[in-house]
């Protein structure tokens, strides 16, 4: 079986716990449709290690000029105070390879920041932080602007900062990683602390 890299855009500042959940999901191979189909690649700007906001040190695999929509599954970037001074401009470029090849782009918190200057939510239904904090970008999306924890449109997912399991969520439907029933068990455990559907699950699993 061919393992498809998710490639997750590390940088200094990123938000670590805003792709946590996300990243739990694609390498841990229990209930998945295709155990193993995925894994979580670092990609950064350089091969220096970065340091994320809670402090954590992250060695990027492979730097943006490496990566192909082709060979890739999915770009994923997380927020971070970076992307509110305008760095990571090759991140954008790259997000902008994969739109266009068809391949999704999963952006949250201050990363849809970015996404609206750069033109990607003139015309798809998104979500952020709030509609004012997008309206700085000067974009011309904010009629398409919903108030929901995150939402995929067109091969694009965003998500507010305070919403990573509906982040994740939305990449696992993107993925098909899991079957409707385990990612409904898996979003009641972890949205609601519902766990009656996640402990079906196991039972159904070791009999």
């Amino acid at each position: 079986m061919n393992t498809s890299a998710v490639h997750l855009f590390v940088f200094d500042t990123m938000a670590d716990w805003e792709a946590a959940f996300a990243i739990a999901g694609i390498n841990n191979p229990q209930f998945q449709l295709v155990p193993g189909r995925y894994r979580v690649t670092t990609v950064g700007v350089g091969r220096e290690a970065v340091t994320t906001i809670g402090g954590l040190r992250v060695q990027p695999e492979v730097v943006l000029g490496e990566v192909s929509p082709s060979a890739s599954a999915m770009l994923i970037l997380p927020g971070g105070q970076s992307w509110e001074s305008g760095s990571n401009a090759e991140a954008i470029d790259k997000a902008r390879d994969f739109v266009a090849a068809g391949v999704p782009v999963a952006a949250i918190c201050a990363a849809t920041l970015a996404l609206a200057r750069a033109g990607f939510l003139d015309d798809r239904e998104h979500t952020s932080n709030a509609a004012d904090y997008l309206t700085t970008s000067g974009y011309r999306g904010a009629g398409l602007y919903r108030c929901v924890p995150a939402t995929t449109d067109r091969n694009v997912i965003t998500a507010a900062g305070i919403a990573p399991v509906d982040f994740a969520y939305e990449i696992f439907k993107m993925l098909n990683l899991y079957s409707a029933k385990a990612l409904e068990a898996w979003y009641a455990l972890f949205k609601h602390g519902d766990a009656s559907k996640y402990y079906q699950l196991v039972k159904q699993s070791s009999e």
